[in-house]
């Protein structure tokens, strides 16, 4: 069962930011990216409030470098939207379990980011989850 609303068009929508943001990073990769977009809809807080939809997680402004710099204009695969469906469905997969914030920095990860406490690294993207105190929604069982 879906944890957000999904109609194909948004399934296409999710799929392709997690092709653009982590085709390079394989399908756990981009399980992770599709599980922070999700948490970002579920939490509703942080910069995350009013967040009800994929499109307005996906275009909220400066949210997402593939978004922001134009790497986000390839069709998505069937691959990656049964990536994008697994994630739509709840499946939640770590670091990004809880996780609300990911980049990819040049070296090592810090160990905060907008002052959320760092989880793990994936390859190359680092990931950060909120404390529960500051984004309860997040770790809400579906």
């Amino acid at each position: 069962m879906a944890v957000v609303r999904a109609r194909k068009s948004d399934i296409d929508l999710l799929a392709r930011l997690l092709r653009a943001e982590g085709e390079g990073e394989g399908d756990l990769g981009m399980l992770l990216i599709g599980n922070v977009g999700i948490n970002r809809i579920r939490a509703n807080c942080s910069d995350f409030k009013g967040l009800r939809t994929i499109p307005q997680m996906v275009f909220q402004p400066h949210a997402f470098e593939a978004v922001t710099h134009g790497y986000f204009y390839q069709s998505p695969r069937s691959s990656e939207r049964r990536l994008a469906q697994k994630v739509i469905d709840g499946q939640r997969f770590w670091p990004a379990k809880f996780s609300l914030w990911y980049f990819r920095p040049d070296g090592d990860c810090p160990s905060t980011w907008y002052d959320q406490p760092f989880v793990s690294r994936y390859k190359l993207h680092c990931f950060y989850e909120p404390t529960s105190d500051t984004c309860a929604n997040v770790y809400n069982t579906f």
